[in-house]
This record gives C-alpha cells, structure tokens and sequence, in this order.
C-alpha cells in the first residue's frame, strides 16, 4: 500500500506540473483582457504559470492522491471475483471522473491528467519509496523557480534604462 502512495505522489508532482503549464497555455490571463501580441501571450503565460501552479498543486498533491487511491481501491474491490483489469481500468476513469467533476472543467481536467499519468507510471512496474516521492516534489519548485526566474529577468531588461541612468 505504501509503494501506491509514493507513486500517486510522484503524479501528483508531474501532473499538478504539466496542469499548471497547460492551464496558462490555454487560459494564460484568467481576468479575460484581451492579448494583442504574440509577445504579450508569452509575457502573459509566463506570469500566469506559477500563479496557477500555486493554487492548483496543494490540491492536487492532497485531495488528487486522496481520492485517486479512494479510486484505486473502490475499483478493485468491485472486479475483486472476476479480477477483470479492463473492467477495473474502466471503472477507475470513471471514478476518477466523478471525483473530478468538483470544479469544472478545471478539477476534472486535472482529474483525467492525474490518471493518465499514473496509469503511465504505473506501466513501468517500479517499485517507488518515499525518497522517490520526495525527489518528486522537485518538479513543481523547478518550474515555479523557472518561471519565477523568467519574471525576474524579463523585469530586469524592462527597467534596464532606468539602472543604467
């Protein structure tokens, strides 16, 4: 049971990452003004991927891997006589679904990306300890941290004539 959680945790830190990245893509300036250049869509998305991925991980490192073990386990005990891994599977999307239909489209789109995810890494058929979980957590600080670094030096440049003078 313990190796489950390292796993969903290495999830939680690769798709609550790659949510982040993908919210800001699509909805790179959430207050709806409109973007008139393609340099203020990549200024925009710059700044908006560490916001979203400050309030999206926390809840998708707790509530996705409470709920996508809740998943896990609820599949598994309804095909536990026939041990059906395609009826299992299918059972898993759609608890995962429901669980992700809090707040549309956003949780339930983090949801499917959750699920894909450890679906995949699950494939692998590694063994994950707590240190793997926990070298995990990097992910999210690195791109946070990047992006972060990005703002900082693009603010940099932009006050560069008044340094200078």
């Amino acid at each position: 049971m313990s190796a489950i959680i390292w796993r969903k945790i290495i999830s939680a830190s690769v798709s609550g990452s790659l949510f982040a990245i993908l919210v800001a893509l699509i909805v790179p300036n959430p207050f709806g003004e409109s973007i008139s250049s393609i340099g203020e869509y990549i200024f925009t998305f710059i700044l908006a991927t560490p916001v979203y991925l400050m309030y999206s991980f926390p809840v998708i490192l707790i509530y996705g891997v409470i709920t996508s073990i809740i998943c896990d386990l609820i599949s598994k005990f309804i095909t536990r006589k026939n041990n059906h891994k395609k009826i299992e599977l299918i059972l898993n999307v759609i608890f995962h679904i429901l669980f992700g239909l809090i707040l549309l489209p956003f949780s339930l789109g983090a949801a499917i990306l959750f699920l894909i995810t450890d679906k995949m890494i699950q494939k692998r058929n590694y063994k994950f300890n707590w240190v793997h979980s926990v070298k995990s957590l990097i992910i999210p600080c690195a791109i946070w941290l990047i992006f972060m670094g990005i703002i900082y030096l693009e603010h940099i440049f932009s006050n560069l004539n008044e340094l200078l003078v």
